[in-house]
């Protein structure tokens, strides 16, 4: 799962300095925060399922839907905030870079 959250990580960098390079700084910043609201979450949701794992007994299903739900809520807060904080969202910037962060593991399943 690291592995996964650090290919988002570096999938929101490469594509806001692409979006940066080609639309400028607004657009960068916004596929910069766009990738961050698909991968911070999943972070958070993947730390806490590898410290459920190591408790005695191990995950349950319960937590692993309660991660879940709280992935999409914090995934939806940050957009949100995003768009209530920041004015100058380029929105093709911003929802192409959540959908290429959110589809990046589709590269590690593709490479094995």
């Amino acid at each position: 799962m690291a592995r996964i959250v650090l290919l988002q990580l570096l999938a929101t960098i490469v594509v806001a300095v692409l979006a940066a390079l080609i639309a400028g700084t607004s657009s960068g910043i916004s596929a910069l925060l766009g990738g961050l609201c698909c991968a911070v979450p999943n972070a958070l949701f993947a730390a806490r399922l590898y410290a459920s794992a190591k408790k005695p007994g191990g995950a349950n299903p319960m937590t692993f839907f309660i991660g879940e739900f709280v992935k999409i809520a914090s995934t939806v807060a940050l957009m949100a905030a995003t768009v209530y904080l920041y004015h100058d969202v380029n929105w093709l910037a911003f929802v192409a870079a959540f959908i290429l962060v959110l589809k990046s593991y589709f590269i590690l399943l593709f490479r094995h």
